[in-house]
Parts: C-alpha cells; structure tokens; sequence
C-alpha cells in the first residue's frame, strides 16, 4: 500500500479547521455588526459573547485529541505502518472530528457531541494499540 495515503486523512482533518476559521469569522463579523459584540470583546474570551465562544471552544478542541492524531499518522507513515485497517481507522476519526464540529457549531447537543468524540478518541487508541503492535513485529 502506498504509504503517503495515510495524509489524506490529515488533509482533511486541516479543512476542518480552515472551515472553523471561517465560522469563527463569520460569527464574529456578525456579532459586531448586529451590536451583540464590540470588537474589543475578542481581546478575552470570557468576555466573548455565546454566539462567538462555542466556535472558539471548538476550535479549540481541534487541537487537543487530533495532536495524538498527527503524530499517528506521521509515525504510521514513518514505520509503513499504513495499511486498508490503519487508513480506515483514520478516516473513521476525521468523520468523528466533522461529526463533533457539526454537533457543536449547530445544535451543541451535548449527548451528540460526547458521543462523536468518544468514537473518535476509541478508534485512535485503536490506531495506537495497532501501531505498538506493528513496532513489536518490526523488531
């Protein structure tokens, strides 16, 4: 299997941010124009109004699981680790990323949300536990 398909997923995953940003700035163009927010709210977040703060937390939350994410797939990439079962497993975590952005910028069902990430953070400790696997079959 061709080793670099394995940045498909992180492609992905990076629009996902870009179209957060985009939200983001979206919401805060709006916030100001419509005078829920003055642009000197943006300089603390506790004082960013609630339409704003949800995608910032999102956005957040983009850095936090999918670091474990990308030193993944590089280190999968590294070991030719990548193969259908990995790649699968990487694509799975992408659309649970997509799925948590969707729940938390929309409706923000918590419910939703908590169970998005929970088969996100499950299906990368899958790809973990499959890469120690590989590095003991490597050595």
């Amino acid at each position: 299997m061709n080793q670099t398909t394995i940045f498909w997923p992180v492609l992905a995953h990076v629009l996902l941010i870009y179209i957060v940003y985009v939200v983001i700035g979206r919401r805060r163009y709006i916030a100001v124009k419509s005078g829920e927010a003055k642009v000197g709210q943006y300089k603390v977040r506790s004082t960013e109004p609630a339409s704003t703060v949800t995608v910032a937390n999102n956005l957040i939350n983009q850095f936090e699981l999918p670091v474990l994410f990308y030193v993944l797939c590089l280190t999968l990439h590294m070991t030719n680790g990548v193969n259908y079962i990995t790649l699968a497993l990487m694509w799975i975590f992408v659309a649970s990323r997509y799925f948590h952005a969707w729940f938390h910028l929309t409706s923000n069902n918590l419910l939703l949300r908590n169970r998005s990430f929970v088969l996100g953070a499950v299906v990368l400790a899958l790809g973990w536990i499959w890469l120690a696997l590989h590095l003991l079959a490597i050595v």
